[in-house]
């Protein structure tokens, strides 16, 4: 994805690519590796972090469930700035149009070939999916971003879950009638069912599905919103606490909204826009404080690494086997680790991907779609 992200100053916002290294993190190898230490490490703490780290099945949210929409959320906050960068460099907007429907055709292309695109099996074939979402969402926002100011995106962004919100609620699903969010009897599996050929993934419908695209745009757009604060004249104390204030105010009403309109990832609830959305504000709120203004970074290149070529190895690690490449090395080891086989093959996998990472960022070599 973009990652021309600049403040005042042309000064990088370093925050952004480690936070999007630390969401890249747990879906490279870091939730399996957790995962495994829960197996071994027979303790509260660690069944817990391993409940953490799984979907709930329906209605709720765990940190699985923040997972993708911060990856979104981020997505947005660099918009305000790539886009500004470009018209600073002279685009033209045709230009600009034109590189962002490249983009978005590429991803879609992308999220499709990792759906099975090329096994010609389109009839039985998923075709939505993560990076076609990620694609949608870019679009739609970068469009806002280019065309509005930051309050009409918000208006807009508002706008989109009371509407979502009314839709679900008030229009009757034949066969179970309105009002009635289930996986089987809820409007926006209804119109999945309808529309979408192929495969859908939870039977009923599909996580990412027609309708609720709709609002996982508004999560790329309390992105843009945190991009445009970031990037204003305000010092970055000042920053930190106003996106921690926006976090905790996108938290509870997220929270109180979902007493009405339950929190449920897979439909992509309002609720759950806001909900998710005030976590990612908030922990972009601790990464910038930490990094961008206290000037603590070096703990943060660990993140940074992935951070900077995330659909690269989203991508890769499709086709590419990782986890052979790590038992190949750790054959010798894990065989002789006992009840700590998975935890070491794990961490492996993991460590073949970040060296991998490691290499490209040490090149300079960032893939960018």
């Amino acid at each position: 994805m973009e990652n021309d992200q600049r403040g005042l100053g042309g000064s990088r916002v370093v925050s952004i690519d480690a936070l999007r290294g630390f969401d890249m993190f747990w879906i490279i190898g870091g939730g399996e590796l957790f995962t495994s230490l829960a197996e071994v490490w027979k303790h509260p703490v660690a069944q817990t972090i391993q409940c953490q780290l799984s979907h709930v099945e329906w209605e709720g949210f765990h940190f699985e469930d923040l997972i993708f929409p911060l990856f979104l959320f981020i997505v947005g906050a660099v918009l305000p700035f790539s886009v500004s960068r470009r018209r600073e460099r002279g685009q033209s907007l045709p230009g600009i149009y034109l590189h962002i429907v490249k983009r978005t055709v590429m991803l879609i292309l992308l999220g499709l070939v990792v759906n099975g695109l090329l096994r010609f099996d389109w009839p039985q074939m998923r075709w939505p999916g993560v990076l076609q979402r990620i694609g949608l969402c870019y679009f739609f926002a970068a469009i806002l971003v280019i065309h509005t100011k930051w309050r009409t995106q918000a208006v807009v962004a508002a706008a989109i879950l009371l509407l979502y919100w009314a839709i679900m609620m008030l229009i009757p699903v034949p066969g179970y009638g309105r009002g009635v969010l289930t996986a089987e009897g809820c409007l926006s599996s209804y119109i999945d069912q309808q529309l979408i050929p192929g495969t859908l993934y939870y039977v009923y419908g599909d996580n990412e599905g027609l309708i609720s695209t709709l609002p996982a745009v508004c999560t790329a757009l309390l992105g843009v919103l945190a991009g445009h604060w970031l990037g204003s004249n305000r010092s970055g104390a000042r920053k930190a606490a106003g996106l921690t204030v926006a976090g905790l105010v996108c938290l509870i009403t997220g929270y109180v909204w979902g007493l009405f309109f339950p929190i449920i990832k897979i439909i992509w609830t309002s609720s759950y826009v806001l909900y998710a959305g005030g976590w990612s504000l908030l922990l972009l709120a601790l990464f910038y404080w930490l990094i961008d203004v206290k000037g603590y970074k070096k703990w943060a290149i660990f993140f940074v690494v992935i951070g900077m070529n995330p659909i690269t190895i989203y991508f890769l690690q499709s086709f590419v086997s990782f986890d052979g490449i790590a038992e190949f090395f750790l054959v010798g080891i894990s065989e002789r680790a006992g009840l700590f086989k998975p935890l070491v093959l794990a961490f492996g996998a993991l460590t073949v991907k970040w060296l991998f990472l490691w290499f490209l960022y040490r090149r300079r070599i960032f893939f960018r779609i």
